[in-house]
Protein backbone atom coordinates (compact mmCIF):
# COMPACT_ATOMS: atom_id res chain seq x y z
CA UNK A 1 0.00 0.00 0.00
CA UNK A 2 1.33 3.44 -0.95
CA UNK A 3 0.93 6.20 1.56
CA UNK A 4 1.98 9.85 1.40
CA UNK A 5 2.92 11.85 4.47
CA UNK A 6 1.31 15.31 4.60
CA UNK A 7 0.67 17.73 1.79
CA UNK A 8 3.63 18.76 -0.38
CA UNK A 9 4.62 22.42 -0.32
CA UNK A 10 3.78 24.63 -3.30
CA UNK A 11 4.22 28.24 -4.37
CA UNK A 12 6.14 30.73 -2.24
CA UNK A 13 6.34 28.29 0.69
CA UNK A 14 8.14 25.78 -1.55
CA UNK A 15 10.59 28.41 -2.84
CA UNK A 16 11.37 29.57 0.72
CA UNK A 17 11.94 26.00 1.95
CA UNK A 18 14.22 25.20 -1.02
CA UNK A 19 16.31 28.30 -0.19
CA UNK A 20 16.61 27.19 3.42
CA UNK A 21 17.62 23.65 2.40
CA UNK A 22 20.01 24.64 -0.40
CA UNK A 23 22.91 22.91 1.39
CA UNK A 24 21.18 19.49 1.21
CA UNK A 25 21.11 17.07 -1.75
CA UNK A 26 18.12 17.39 -4.07
CA UNK A 27 16.51 14.11 -2.92
CA UNK A 28 16.60 15.24 0.72
CA UNK A 29 15.23 18.65 -0.24
CA UNK A 30 12.35 17.06 -2.17
CA UNK A 31 11.61 14.70 0.73
CA UNK A 32 11.59 17.50 3.32
CA UNK A 33 9.25 19.52 1.09
CA UNK A 34 6.77 16.63 1.11
CA UNK A 35 7.43 15.06 -2.29
CA UNK A 36 7.71 11.42 -1.26
CA UNK A 37 5.61 8.36 -0.58
CA UNK A 38 6.10 5.22 1.48
CA UNK A 39 5.44 1.78 0.05
CA UNK A 40 6.15 -1.47 1.91
CA UNK A 41 8.31 0.40 4.41
CA UNK A 42 10.47 2.03 1.72
CA UNK A 43 10.50 5.76 1.06
CA UNK A 44 10.26 6.87 -2.56
CA UNK A 45 11.15 10.45 -3.45
CA UNK A 46 9.11 11.92 -6.32
CA UNK A 47 11.59 14.29 -7.99
CA UNK A 48 9.42 14.81 -11.06
CA UNK A 49 6.53 16.30 -9.09
CA UNK A 50 9.02 18.29 -7.00
CA UNK A 51 10.65 19.84 -10.07
CA UNK A 52 7.25 20.51 -11.69
CA UNK A 53 6.03 22.28 -8.53
CA UNK A 54 9.28 24.24 -8.37
CA UNK A 55 8.91 25.43 -11.97
CA UNK A 56 5.28 26.42 -11.41
CA UNK A 57 6.28 28.29 -8.23
CA UNK A 58 8.91 30.21 -10.23
CA UNK A 59 6.29 31.12 -12.85
CA UNK A 60 7.49 28.87 -15.68
CA UNK A 61 4.49 27.51 -17.63
CA UNK A 62 4.75 23.74 -18.00
CA UNK A 63 2.07 23.34 -20.66
CA UNK A 64 1.82 26.59 -22.66
CA UNK A 65 -0.68 25.17 -25.18
CA UNK A 66 -3.15 24.14 -22.50
CA UNK A 67 -4.31 20.72 -21.50
CA UNK A 68 -4.84 18.30 -24.36
CA UNK A 69 -7.34 15.50 -24.21
CA UNK A 70 -4.93 13.00 -25.79
CA UNK A 71 -7.26 12.02 -28.61
CA UNK A 72 -6.10 12.23 -32.20
CA UNK A 73 -3.32 14.23 -33.77
CA UNK A 74 -2.91 17.78 -34.96
CA UNK A 75 -2.85 18.58 -38.66
CA UNK A 76 0.69 19.10 -39.97
CA UNK A 77 -0.28 20.21 -43.48
CA UNK A 78 2.27 17.84 -44.99
CA UNK A 79 1.82 14.70 -47.05
CA UNK A 80 4.26 11.98 -48.03
CA UNK A 81 4.46 9.72 -51.03
CA UNK A 82 3.68 6.14 -50.07
CA UNK A 83 5.74 3.17 -51.22
CA UNK A 84 3.19 2.44 -53.94
CA UNK A 85 3.62 6.00 -55.32
CA UNK A 86 0.32 7.37 -54.04
CA UNK A 87 -0.20 10.60 -52.15
CA UNK A 88 -3.03 10.40 -49.63
CA UNK A 89 -4.68 13.54 -48.30
CA UNK A 90 -6.39 12.97 -44.96
CA UNK A 91 -9.97 13.73 -44.00
CA UNK A 92 -8.92 16.69 -41.83
CA UNK A 93 -7.74 18.54 -44.91
CA UNK A 94 -10.61 17.51 -47.18
CA UNK A 95 -13.17 18.52 -44.54
CA UNK A 96 -11.43 21.89 -44.10
CA UNK A 97 -11.66 22.45 -47.87
CA UNK A 98 -15.33 21.45 -47.95
CA UNK A 99 -14.77 18.49 -50.29
CA UNK A 100 -17.23 15.64 -50.64
CA UNK A 101 -16.66 12.00 -51.67
CA UNK A 102 -16.67 11.80 -55.47
CA UNK A 103 -15.29 15.32 -56.09
CA UNK A 104 -12.92 15.25 -59.07
CA UNK A 105 -9.73 17.20 -59.69
CA UNK A 106 -7.48 17.97 -62.61
CA UNK A 107 -3.79 17.67 -61.71
CA UNK A 108 -1.49 20.47 -62.92
CA UNK A 109 2.22 19.94 -62.34
CA UNK A 110 4.27 23.07 -61.76
CA UNK A 111 7.86 23.77 -60.75
CA UNK A 112 8.15 22.44 -57.17
CA UNK A 113 4.38 22.29 -56.65
CA UNK A 114 1.23 20.46 -57.65
CA UNK A 115 -2.04 22.31 -58.32
CA UNK A 116 -5.32 20.48 -57.98
CA UNK A 117 -8.10 22.15 -59.99
CA UNK A 118 -11.54 21.02 -58.94
CA UNK A 119 -13.69 19.95 -61.87
CA UNK A 120 -17.18 21.36 -61.54
CA UNK A 121 -19.43 18.62 -62.93
CA UNK A 122 -22.55 20.85 -63.11
CA UNK A 123 -21.38 23.26 -65.88
CA UNK A 124 -18.17 21.61 -67.10
CA UNK A 125 -16.09 24.64 -66.02
CA UNK A 126 -12.94 24.16 -63.99
CA UNK A 127 -12.91 26.11 -60.76
CA UNK A 128 -9.58 26.71 -58.99
CA UNK A 129 -9.56 24.85 -55.71
CA UNK A 130 -7.67 25.80 -52.56
CA UNK A 131 -5.44 22.73 -52.92
CA UNK A 132 -1.80 23.41 -53.76
CA UNK A 133 1.05 21.16 -52.67
CA UNK A 134 4.66 22.26 -52.72
CA UNK A 135 7.23 19.69 -53.71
Amino acid sequence: MTETKGTPLTGKALLQKVKELSHLPRRETAKLCGYYSTKNGQTRVNLTDFYDALLVAKGVPLDPEGIKDGRGREATYKVTVHKNGQIVIGSTYTNEMGLQPGDEFEIKLGYKHIHLKQIDTSDENSVESMATMSV
